[in-house]
């Protein structure tokens, strides 16, 4: 029997999934939004703001997405009582994108700083020499071209951000990876076209992801 053709599964199946398209836009939004701060200030004149942005990188980035995730369950939702919403799973959801963000923000940083290393340095120099202050030099000159020249990465990184969404089913989100154990506790008899069926959907959403990302990483590419 295909265990899909029933209507129950099919919903757990498809909530799953667009739960993990939910954490992972957003994610993906906020992962930017603090990865391109961090990746200014390091590289900023300001010796406390590079040291800032250092501290970010080499600790999120060498510490478990687990147990960022578990702490923002268990530390500031349960001990220190933030809460987003008083829905639960939607209150899981938001500790879920918290953890997601602040973690991959920093692969984030690094993309964009070696992009920004990309940019010949005369451009920076040029533009202080006509009265451009550090922020505008940045903003207009060179992390637009930084961020044409990073768009391979950071599709790679947006892809390892989907895929790390499945963790945040470890704090009771009802995502794809709790919604294939719920199907496959049901219907064990159907265990292996669960699987297929959940691991061939990532694949058919990510593998063009990724060749799309590529496409646009040759398009956008700085000529020199």
């Amino acid at each position: 029997m295909d265990v899909f053709s029933d209507a129950d599964n099919l919903d757990v199946y498809v909530t799953g999934f667009l739960w993990i398209l939910k954490l992972t836009l957003v994610g993906t939004l906020g992962a930017v939004v603090i990865g391109t701060l961090l990746a200014a200030f390091r590289v900023s004149p300001i010796p406390v703001l590079r040291g800032f942005g250092a501290a970010w990188v080499n600790i999120f980035r060498n510490t478990p997405l687990t147990l960022i995730v578990f702490f923002c369950y268990f530390g500031l939702y349960s001990t220190l009582g933030v809460v987003f919403s008083d829905d639960l799973e939607l209150n899981n959801f938001w500790l879920g994108v918290v953890g997601l963000a602040v973690y991959t923000a920093a692969f984030v940083c690094e993309a964009i700083r070696s992009g920004i290393n990309t940019v010949p340095p005369g451009q920076a120099e040029a533009a202080r020499a006509i009265g451009m202050t550090f922020r505008q030099t940045l903003t207009m000159i060179v992390l637009p071209q930084a961020g044409r020249a990073v768009i391979a990465p950071l599709g790679s990184i947006l892809i390892a951000l989907c895929k790390n969404a499945t963790i945040i089913g470890t704090i009771g989100l009802m995502e794809s990876s709790n919604a294939m154990k719920e199907l496959i506790n049901s219907n064990g008899q159907a265990v292996f076209q669960i699987f297929f069926v959940f691991a061939g959907t990532f694949a058919v959403v990510l593998i063009p992801t990724g060749y799309g990302f590529g496409w646009l990483a040759n398009k956008m590419a700085v000529k020199r």
